[in-house]
C-alpha cells in the first residue's frame, strides 16, 4: 500500500492514523496527507534530523507523480519506488491541490437556478451511453468485434467501424453506429490503475494551450490540462476519420462522445475537436467520473458549444474535484450528481456549490470515496 511507497517521504508525508485504517473506501485517499508546512518535518517522524527530506520537502517537488518519483530518488538514490501504486482508480486524485486540502470556492459562485431531480425515464434514457463508456475500458480487438461481454450484449445491435490504443501509452478506444439511438458513438477508455502511464498522465496536471494544428481557431486564452490534451491529439486524427467513415456509411448526422474518468476527459475535448471539422453534425456528450479538464474560459467555451453536455458524477467520488480549483480548473454546466439515496439531481451551473451537487457534497479528497468513482451509475459499474 501507500505506506511502502511512501516510506522513505516521513519527513514529508504523514500516514493515516490508525482510527482511519478501519475506513477500507477511504484508506488510499487519507494514507497520505500533509500535516505539517512543506519546509517542516514532522515531530517524532524519525526525519527531524534529515537535512535532505528538509530541502525537497517542498510543494514544487511534489506537484505530480514524477515529482514523487524524483523526490524519492533524490532522497533515496534508488530512481523510483517498486511498490505497488494505491489502486486509485485515477491514481493520483490528491494532486487536486496538496497545498490546498479544503476545497476552495470560487469567489461569487453560488446556486445558479433550482437544482431538480432526474426522473425515472430520463435515468433510464442515459443507459445505453454508460455501456458504452464501460466498454471503453475494453481492448481494441474485442470492441471491433463487439465481443466484449456484457458491455456489448448490453447494446447488441451496434456496429463497430474502428478501434484502437493499447491500453497502456494509448487509451483504448472505439467507433461504431447505434442504430436504435441513430448515432455514431465515439469511447474512450479511463484510467487503468494497473497500468503506470495512464496515471503519470492524469497527475500532470499543468494547463496548456490547445494544439492550434489540431484546434485551428481555438483562442489562446482557453487552456486544458497537459497530460489530458496529450492523450486526445495521440487518437485524434483516427477517431475523426473513423467518425466521418462511419457517418457516410449509416447517413446520420449525429454524434454521442462518451468515456468514463480519463476517457471522460479525451472525450470532453474530443467534443471540442470534431465540431471544428464537422460542424454541421449534432453532437452529444456523455462523461462520467470527469475530471476537471480546463481553465474558466474552457469551461465558458463548452457552455457556449450547441453540443448536449452531461457530466453524471458518484456519491462521493473524489476525481470530479480535481483538479482543484485553487489551481485555475473550472467545470462546465451540466452536472448530474447521483445521491446516496439515489436521486440524480440536475446541478445547473458551473461548479455548484450546493450540497446537493458534487462540489459541495465533497469539499475535499479527505471527504471523498474512491470506491464510488467506478460507479455503480443506475447499475453499471465501470470496466470490462
Amino acid at each position: 500500500m501507500c505506506e511502502a511507497m511512501y516510506s522513505d517521504f516521513r519527513g514529508c508525508i504523514h500516514t493515516a492514523p490508525s482510527r482511519e485504517r478501519d475506513h477500507v473506501s477511504h484508506l488510499r485517499l487519507r494514507c497520505i496527507w500533509f500535516r505539517q508546512p512543506f519546509h517542516s518535518p514532522l515531530p517524532g517522524s524519525g526525519d527531524d534530523h534529515n537535512p535532505a527530506a528538509r530541502q525537497h520537502c517542498t510543494a514544487r517537488h511534489i506537484s505530480s507523480v514524477r515529482g514523487l518519483l524524483r523526490l524519492h530518488a533524490s532522497i533515496t538514490g534508488v530512481p523510483g519506488p517498486r511498490a505497488v501504486m494505491p489502486a486509485f482508480a485515477f491514481g493520483v486524485a490528491l494532486l487536486a491541490s496538496l497545498s490546498v486540502v479544503q476545497a476552495k470556492l470560487v469567489p461569487g459562485l453560488r446556486v445558479r437556478q433550482s437544482i431538480t431531480a432526474l426522473t425515472s425515464a430520463q435515468i433510464a434514457a442515459f443507459t445505453p451511453y454508460t455501456w458504452y463508456a464501460s466498454a471503453g475500458y475494453c481492448s481494441a480487438s474485442e470492441t471491433l468485434s463487439w465481443s466484449c461481454g456484457s458491455n456489448c450484449e448490453a447494446n447488441p445491435n451496434f456496429e463497430p467501424v474502428a478501434s484502437g490504443g493499447n491500453g497502456d501509452t494509448t487509451q483504448y478506444w472505439f467507433v461504431g453506429y447505434d442504430p436504435t439511438l441513430d448515432t455514431v458513438v465515439v469511447s474512450h477508455q479511463g484510467t487503468d490503475p494497473e497500468d503506470i502511464l495512464p496515471l503519470l498522465t492524469d497527475g500532470d496536471a499543468v494547463l496548456t494551450n490547445l494544439n492550434s494544428s489540431l484546434f485551428p481557431g481555438v483562442s489562446s486564452d482557453i487552456e486544458v490540462h497537459q497530460g489530458f490534451a496529450d492523450s486526445q491529439s495521440s487518437t485524434a486524427s483516427d477517431v475523426l476519420s473513423a467518425v466521418q467513415t462511419t457517418m457516410s456509411k449509416y447517413s446520420t448526422n449525429n454524434i454521442a462522445i462518451v468515456g468514463h474518468s480519463l476517457g471522460a476527459a479525451i472525450s470532453l475535448l474530443d467534443a471540442v475537436y470534431l465540431p471544428l471539422y464537422i460542424p454541421g453534425a449534432t453532437y452529444t456528450y456523455i462523461g462520467y467520473g470527469l475530471p476537471r479538464v480546463g481553465n474558466q474560459a474552457f469551461a465558458n467555451y463548452i457552455d457556449a458549444l450547441s453540443t448536449s453536455v452531461t457530466h453524471i458524477n458518484n456519491e462521493e467520488d473524489p476525481i470530479p474535484i480535481c483538479p482543484g480549483m485553487s489551481l485555475g480548473y473550472v467545470h462546465p454546466s451540466g452536472e448530474v450528481h447521483i445521491q446516496d439515496s439515489g436521486e440524480w439531481a440536475a446541478c445547473p451551473g458551473q461548479d455548484n456549490p450546493s450540497t446537493q451537487c458534487i462540489v459541495g457534497d465533497v469539499p475535499s479528497i479527505l471527504d471523498g470515496d474512491e470506491s464510488d468513482h467506478d460507479g455503480p451509475y443506475n447499475g453499471i459499474t465501470m470496466g470490462c
